[in-house]
């Protein structure tokens, strides 16, 4: 469920495999003080941490995902760019934020951030063991603080609280907790929704005053979509009508305590500052209102996706598979991810919206500025 990498130091920024990610710049705004991005969580911010990990069913680096990616299938669980991708061009960083399990990502290539998430992982150190080998949020962090934090200090040649300050730290995290933990039955069974969504706060809470602790200060949290919406779910329960309401309730119920935790936590970090970013909203609001939001579809996978009955899982596309050609207009690329398009949304609304019940209790932009 762990994993951590033996480090090769080179500076060079180029690569021959393709399932490597090269240093290709993409566009920038001169709008923010951020230097970079360090990012933890699951598949929805993963950039392709997967890719490199044994014995993983979690991976994507192939067809159709990646179609209209730059540089092609990557890890990356949507048909295009993700939420990270997205919040590193409006953030004005230079590279897209490399993969941490990626070999070639240490020396120069660090300096303006790392991800470390990993489809399939959870908030709890047993979440994912239905995905194989994935690397949880608890080793995530610890991925960070022994290898990329000691490089990072020699790289911009300085120490961490005086460096980290600079930085973003985004977490997305806990919808697998959920689906693939308490829903599955691997909690305890007599423990109810409300106690097992309280401990994942408080773990969460753990996890973010470690990192407060090594010098972050900058946070944002992203919030749990309405997975009950997915394709996934109503596939599961085809005799319910519309969205599965016992996986909405959980996710709203973690959202608003999530919310929560951004004024319970602030006086416990001194000179903190977090922003909650609702995703939930987001997402709803374009399943409630679709067309006035340019999208069509808010009920099926745009890819192909493997049927349990098949031997799949009900989420991922087929490896090779068909695809929509109108993807714009489709909520979900798969039977859980959305498209691009909808990320789109979702990273333009956590930069700028004045919406409280959107981003809490402001922007990403706001955040930046400070």
């Amino acid at each position: 469920m762990s994993q951590t990498r033996p480090r090769n130091f080179t500076l060079l920024c180029f690569f021959l495999l393709p399932l490597i990610f090269p240093c290709i710049a993409i566009q920038q705004n001169d709008n923010t003080k951020i230097k970079g991005m360090f990012v933890f969580g699951s598949s929805l911010v993963d950039n392709g941490n997967n890719n490199f990990l044994p014995n993983s069913i979690a991976k994507v680096n192939y067809f159709p995902y990646g179609v209209d990616f730059p540089l092609g299938p990557s890890g990356r669980f949507t048909n295009g760019k993700n939420v990270i991708d997205l919040l590193g061009q409006k953030l004005n960083l230079p590279y897209y934020v490399p993969p941490f399990s990626d070999p070639s990502t240490n020396g120069s290539k660090i300096v303006n951030g790392v991800n470390f998430a990993s489809g399939g992982s959870g908030i709890l150190d047993d979440t994912g063991a239905l995905a194989g080998n994935v690397i949880s949020l608890n080793q995530q962090i610890r991925n960070f603080e022994e290898y990329t934090l000691p490089e990072l200090e020699i790289q911009l040649e300085n120490k961490s609280k005086a460096i980290l300050p600079q930085f973003l730290f985004l977490v997305g995290s806990g919808g697998n907790d959920y689906s693939l933990n308490y829903f599955m039955g691997l909690s305890n069974s007599n423990t109810s929704i409300e106690a097992f969504t309280a401990n994942l706060i408080t773990a969460l809470a753990h996890h973010l005053m470690r990192l407060y602790n090594l010098g972050a200060s900058k946070f944002v949290l992203m919030g749990i979509n309405p997975n009950g919406c997915s394709p996934m779910a109503k596939a599961r329960v085809p005799t319910q009508e519309g969205c599965i309401r016992t996986l909405n309730r959980a996710a709203h119920m973690f959202n608003a305590k999530l919310r929560n935790l951004v004024n319970v936590i602030r006086p416990q970090m001194p000179g903190s500052n977090l922003v909650f970013v609702n995703s939930y909203k987001v997402i709803m609001d374009i399943i409630r209102h679709p067309i006035s939001r340019g999208f069509v579809d808010v009920k099926n996978a745009c890819c192909e996706v493997s049927k349990i009955s098949e031997g799949g899982n009900g989420v991922l596309c087929k490896r090779g598979g068909s695809i929509c050609e109108n993807r714009s207009e489709y909520v979900f690329f798969d039977g859980l991810h959305p498209t691009e398009a909808v990320n789109v949304v979702i990273a333009n609304k956590a930069f700028a919206s004045k919406f409280k019940a959107e981003v809490y209790p402001f922007s990403i932009y706001d955040l930046s500025q400070i």
